[in-house]
């Protein structure tokens, strides 16, 4: 979400988004997470939600490529784009209601991510149970009372809070890996189970067309509202206050001293590694046989740290003038509502809508990376196509106008001739 050019009258207006407007960096980073969203939100599309939360499918059920897509997905992309994504929102937070004082600006915010939350309740409630627009709405409504802390105390909170996680998650999964072995089993058993007459249970309401679809949808959604995602504000918030920290300070700008970008890259860098190698000796094991020691699990704990790590690539790309390795993922990123919502549309027409071909619980990891593929090249072609022409993508101009409470342009201004 880009920054809003506001008058200082008592009516807030909205003048048309100029591309000297954007922020380059967050557009490239937000299309960069948006794409990568989809990586692994395929699987919540493809297949029921009691296989994607068991500990693992039934045996047998996948073949070696399919192995080698799950481990490119949690490697490279679980829990990286979310938590890029969820910092990027932070910082939208700060650009569109700017400073507390700034009562105009606030008022257009709450009314901004009030609307969200709607947009959210509809998304997940009626067309995919994993929707994060709502959860968004209700962190930024209490991010948006800490926005104007300053770069430090930001940073400080933000950061400590999601190093704490990690920290236990690290700890967590690592000991979990060693427990007793008769701790271990006692902790098996309580583990959910990939039941596959459930499992097929499921396949064949969804596939049963609308409305069982839509209700098993509605079902799947409340308990996760109910049962997860309050949960996640802890989660949520201090990743947002890191992202508008970080903002703050220059970071995601490019201009904080090289030395830092440096130091997060070695971090970074050292975490993803050590995730990969030991990731896919866990991947190529005989099934239930973990080589590493619970090692690969431990490695996937800061995942925050490998999102800083991607961010901090395509900062200094972008800081050493070469934006035209960058440039695909801006035009996505200033977009990022609209494609978010049409990756939606588009997985549910594949895999469970009534008008589509019904692919739902009939795809593995690797037939679901086509898939996502076509997706990425689809969006990375229409969203520069689109803003040829618009100064938004369509959906965007949705939310504007809904938060504005009027029309507003969308069109770009026509170039101006100047005649000698």
């Amino acid at each position: 979400m880009a920054a809003l050019e506001v008058d200082t009258a008592p009516r807030t207006v909205l003048t048309p988004v100029q591309p000297k407007d954007r922020i380059y960096n967050l557009d490239v980073l937000r299309g960069w997470a948006i794409l990568g969203i989809l990586a692994v939100n395929a699987i919540s599309f493809a297949w029921p939600f009691q296989l994607t939360m068991s500990e693992s499918p039934p045996p047998g059920a996948l073949g070696q490529a399919d192995v080698i897509g799950l481990w490119v997905t949690d490697v490279f992309f679980a829990d990286k784009m979310r938590t890029l994504f969820t910092m990027l929102f932070g910082v939208s937070v700060f650009l569109v209601g700017g400073e507390r004082f700034d009562e105009d600006r606030g008022k257009l915010l709450r009314r901004r991510l009030l609307w969200l939350l709607l947009i959210g309740l509809i998304h997940g409630a009626v067309f995919w149970y994993g929707d994060i627009l709502l959860h968004y709405a209700y962190c930024g409504l209490l991010v948006m009372m800490m926005r104007s802390w300053s770069a430090r105390r930001l940073i400080w909170v933000g950061g400590s809070i999601t190093l704490l996680w990690g920290v236990v998650a690290t700890a967590g999964y690592w000991g979990m890996a060693n427990l007793p072995a008769e701790f271990s089993a006692k902790m098996q058993a309580g583990m959910p189970a990939a039941d596959p007459a459930a499992i097929q249970a499921a396949i064949d309401l969804y596939r049963s067309g609308w409305p069982a679809g839509l209700l098993a949808n509605l079902e799947t959604w409340a308990t996760f509202q109910l049962m997860a995602s309050p949960f996640l504000i802890v989660v949520t918030v201090p990743l947002m206050l890191l992202g508008l920290g970080l903002f703050k300070s220059g970071y995601l700008s490019g201009r904080s001293p090289l030395w830092v970008y440096l130091l997060v890259l070695l971090a970074g860098g050292a975490n993803l590694a050590a995730f990969a190698w030991f990731g896919w000796q866990e991947a190529m094991a005989p099934e239930g046989v973990d080589p590493t020691n619970g090692l690969a699990a431990a490695a996937g704990g800061m995942a925050p740290l490998i999102t800083l790590f991607y961010a901090t690539v395509l900062i200094l790309i972008n800081r050493f003038g070469l934006r035209v390795l960058t440039a695909m993922f801006a035009p996505v990123g200033r977009m990022a509502f609209t494609n978010y919502l049409t990756q939606t549309l588009i997985m549910v027409t594949l895999y469970y809508a009534p008008w589509g071909p019904m692919w739902f619980g009939t795809h593995g990891p690797a037939e679901m990376w086509m898939v996502v593929g076509a997706v990425w090249i689809a969006q990375l072609i229409w969203s520069p196509l689109w803003l040829s022409v618009f100064s938004m993508g369509p959906l965007e101009w949705l939310w504007r106008c809904l938060t504005y409470g009027r029309m507003v342009p969308i069109r770009r201004p026509a170039p101006v001739t100047v005649v000698p």
